[in-house]
């Protein structure tokens, strides 16, 4: 049973509120306030899901820089209203597009029009987006089309950057359930391999622990409800026992299905069958820890010493061990430094990367746009610590890498085929391979 929903965004301004039931005392803007404070508050990046404030318990998301936020009383159940409020998430996707805080502002009638289906007084009524499609009468607003001059921005729907393919203009920014009279003309199908990767490398550069965890996500424009078949990689193996094909496994240590995926094909062929609605659907979830086909992607090699002056040299080669045909996108860097910094100087390999000293977080940021597989960038600090001693040099590291891999899976586990059945002309059929970093650590 909810009582209240807020969509926040990054700053904490409230975008959407809804009062189902009007127990609480107070304003809203108090309530989105005090979530705020409380989630500002909190040390470090990961803030809990539950809190509570005031006989009040907040449940809470993040997805794209926005808090989804509810509250609600004790003896509801959390991890039901967690499960909601990500189905609210990707409903939102469905109906509005990709999310963004200007999306949200655009969109703010579909989304409460949206809220009044889903809950009556408090309780779900129903998530499907079939059934809530029927009652919406307000129509989508889209924001700016997707533009390759924008490569910054690439994700799951972007450029292909080891074909030069690309998806259509429309594809990243226009909602899964298109207005009303545009039916049949958006006849496309979007088969996405999302893997993150967990990774912890000692200073001798030898792996502590690695682990994948990756989904394949289906989003369908069909109006129709056809079955649908994906074949994927023959020599895919679940656990470590099994074997299959005569290629090189692809091997997972487990794996789970959509209740409705059909799997009669699965073991024979590994074909996984599913007649879709219009949305988003995760077909399959799976794990793979320590033991992955491919090298990691990064390698850092660290010099640390000092110079005549006194200042603290700081030598960092960060090399690159994907196929030369790949690329990382987005690589930021992270790196610890003694707090008595003062000041800090740079030489960086290439112009287009930049760096800086975060004050707040005491910690130099390396941002690199774009780096080439079989690459090695460099980057050259000195910084200002007065009293220099033994102990300062212990709070420099571990460094963290956040990065991006287009058309690239850490598993090797890849999409043969998507198969419809039909007259000719079929619809327009994409897949899409994208591996991000959850946690990558270098210790130095």
């Amino acid at each position: 049973m909810l009582s209240q929903i807020f969509i926040l965004s990054s700053k904490g301004d409230r975008l959407i509120h809804k009062d189902f039931r009007g127990e609480t005392c107070g304003t809203s803007t108090d309530l989105a306030d005090a979530f705020y404070r409380r989630i500002t508050s909190l040390p470090g990046d990961q803030a809990p899901v539950f809190m509570a404030h005031e006989g009040r318990h907040f449940v809470h998301v993040r997805h794209a820089g926005l808090y989804f936020v509810a509250t609600t009383t004790p003896d509801a159940s959390p991890f039901t209203l967690v499960e909601f409020l990500n189905r609210l998430v990707t409903l939102l996707r469905d109906f509005c597009g990709p999310l963004s805080e200007k999306n949200v502002s655009l969109n703010f009638a579909l989304i409460y029009e949206l809220l009044d289906e889903m809950l009556d007084y408090g309780y779900v009524q129903t998530t499907a987006p079939e059934v809530l499609r029927n009652f919406m009468h307000t129509e989508p607003v889209a924001t700016k089309p997707f533009s390759l001059l924008d490569l910054g921005s690439i994700g799951l729907f972007g450029a292909e950057t080891q074909q030069s393919k690309v998806a259509p203009s429309s594809a990243a920014s226009r909602p899964v359930l298109p207005p009303r009279g545009e039916q049949g003309t958006r006849n496309e199908v979007f088969v996405d391999v999302v893997e993150r990767l967990t990774v912890v490398i000692a200073a001798n550069g030898t792996p502590m622990k690695v682990d994948v965890q990756g989904e394949i996500r289906l989003k369908c424009y069909l109006p129709g409800s056809v079955e649908m078949r994906i074949g994927l990689t023959e020599e895919f193996c679940v656990g470590k026992s099994e074997l299959r094909g005569y290629g090189t496994a692809v091997r997972v240590d487990e794996c789970a299905f959509h209740s409705s995926v059909k799997l009669d094909e699965f073991e024979s062929g590994r074909v996984l069958k599913v007649t879709p609605g219009q949305g988003e659907l995760t077909l399959m979830q799976y794990q793979l820890a320590d033991d992955i086909p491919s090298p990691l992607p990064f390698r850092l090699f660290p010099t640390v010493d000092q110079d005549p002056t006194g200042r603290l040299r700081l030598y960092l080669k960060l090399r690159c061990d994907l196929p030369p045909k790949s690329q990382a996108l987005n690589v930021r860097l992270q790196l610890p430094v003694p707090k008595g910094v003062s000041s800090l100087a740079q030489e960086l390999s290439s112009p287009e990367q930049t760096a800086e000293l975060q004050p707040s977080t005491k910690s130099i940021r390396w941002d690199i746009p774009r780096c080439q597989g079989g690459s090695q960038l460099s980057a050259l600090f000195k910084l200002e610590v007065p009293g220099l001693s033994r102990a300062s040099l212990l709070e420099l590291g571990p460094a963290n890498l956040a990065f991006e891999l287009p058309a690239h899976t850490c598993s090797g586990l890849h999409v043969r085929f998507v198969r419809l059945p039909g007259p000719a002309g079929p619809p327009h059929r994409w897949v899409r391979y994208l591996t991000h970093s959850d946690s990558y650590v270098l210790r130095l």
